[in-house]
């Protein structure tokens, strides 16, 4: 590689309070708080839609909103759910785990927030570089858009980027999978398929249902080997509107987020690999699928697993075990720990052999959903504000999947509902900490808690 002298130049730049980075689910609700507390926000996003996984990527549903109780996910989070709700009106009112979602009416439900909060929304931006003080302050980010390269400069930062690019441009030292240059986790591309029948009938049996040889539809499919192209035997769904099935289906291996080239393979074999799913199920379920049609493919792949920031304090499976309880919790999570197979583990033909019964489930599922304790009801743990804390920088927070965690953990909080209430804790953080010299340390936690509290936060 040859390296070109790129002229340096002086950079119109914007001022700001807060400036988040990212305008998926965290970065929506680090936004909205922040302005809503009073901040100047200003949010930057690649694409050209808000809500991340939910609307760009095609995830089909929510994950659980409750700990088998009561509803956990509260404040923002529970107010994003009730308008996402609206979007999908077949789903019962009450509905708290698992909620399908509409993702044209969620990208509504995320602009007319940031608007109702006052909030900058510039999209189509990229973040280009971070400019530091060398003292652990950001003065500045670089973007580039149609206009060319401009800088925004804020009081505070929240990164809401997924990858933790901004505290990556700063140099400090962070997490990224295990530490020892291991596969991450693999990724998805979502789908949805139209023109599916029986959305009358609220279920789609026919694909969960055992057939004569003991095995469910993804099973027999892959027994048969006409799709070479369907991996394994994840397949999650979700009647997202009349007619239309949203997939979590398959997977991607070798995938890395922060590598564009990476990246670039996998999205062209996501779609494939899509085509393959309505072409399969067309074919062995002709009842509800034999008419439908590809519609849409995900603008984002669905990723799991990068970076991590190394942060104040770092939750740990310990905690997570331990159901523990932070002084300085900003939110509780209950979701379980959600590691998806490496492709060494996954050894695809040992879990098609197996016939699965009621009682003795597949060696695929023991092996995704067993090798963890599960909470039982009423169980959660606490995420403290120092997660959100980068060790070594002053006026930064971060929130969402990239937050203090070990692997283990990792694999638990990097969902939606959980990044909301993460964001929605670092955007009252930040605009509180931009009246204290942009720094995030003098905030006091309890204050923040109360605060939290406030906007129908749900703490212990």
């Amino acid at each position: 590689m040859r390296y070109i002298q790129y002229p340096e130049r002086k950079l119109a730049c914007d001022e700001w309070d807060v400036v988040v980075v990212g305008g998926g689910p965290a970065g929506c609700a680090a936004a909205v708080a922040a302005g809503e507390s009073g901040a100047s926000v200003i949010l930057l996003e690649r694409t050209c839609a808000l809500g991340g996984m939910g609307t760009s990527a095609l995830v089909p549903a929510w994950t659980p909103y409750s700990d088998q109780v009561r509803q956990i996910q509260q404040g923002f989070a529970a107010r994003v759910l009730s308008e996402s709700k609206k979007g999908t009106p077949h789903v019962a009112e009450d509905k708290l785990d698992w909620v399908p979602i509409a993702p044209e009416h969620l990208k509504r439900v995320y602009d007319n927030f940031a608007a109702e909060a006052g909030v900058r929304v510039r999209f189509d931006t990229v973040l280009a570089g971070v400019i530091t003080d060398r003292k652990g302050r950001v003065e500045a980010l670089v973007t580039a858009d149609k206009k060319g390269l401009r800088a925004v400069s804020g009081k505070v930062f929240v990164d809401a980027t997924g990858d933790a690019d901004v505290v990556f441009r700063t140099g400090v030292t962070m997490h990224h999978g295990d530490d020892a240059g291991g596969e991450l986790m693999p990724a998805t591309m979502c789908f949805t398929l139209a023109n599916v029948r029986g959305f009358e009938k609220g279920l789609l049996p026919a694909v969960k249902t055992k057939g004569p040889d003991g095995k469910i539809l993804i099973q027999r499919i892959l027994a048969d080997g006409k799709y070479p192209e369907i991996p394994d035997e994840h397949i999650c769904m979700a009647w997202t509107g009349p007619g239309c099935v949203g997939f979590n289906a398959g997977h991607i291996y070798g995938v890395d987020n922060t590598d564009p080239d990476s990246v670039s393979k996998a999205v062209a074999a996501g779609r494939r690999l899509a085509k393959a799913y309505r072409d399969a199920l067309a074919e062995y379920c002709p009842q509800w699928f034999g008419d439908a049609f590809l519609v849409n493919t995900g603008t984002l792949l669905g990723v799991r697993e990068t970076r991590r920031i190394i942060a104040d304090y770092e939750v740990t499976i310990h905690d997570y075990m331990a159901r523990k309880t932070f002084p300085d919790e900003i939110c509780r999570n209950s979701y379980f720990i959600d590691i998806h197979l490496m492709k060494g583990e996954a050894q695809p033909k040992k879990c098609y052999a197996a016939v699965v019964t009621d009682d003795q489930p597949s060696d695929w599922e023991k092996r995704v959903h067993s090798r963890f304790e599960k909470y039982g009801p009423g169980e959660s743990h606490g995420i403290p504000y120092r997660s959100l804390c980068p060790k070594g920088l002053r006026n930064v927070l971060v929130a969402g999947r990239c937050i203090g965690t070990d692997r283990a953990v990792n694999g638990s909080v990097r969902v939606m509902p959980v990044c909301l209430n993460t964001g929605e804790a670092a955007g009252v953080a930040a605009a509180k900490a931009a009246t204290l010299d942009g720094d995030i340390h003098l905030v006091d936690t309890q204050w923040l808690r109360g605060k939290i509290k406030e906007r129908g936060g749900y703490i212990l």
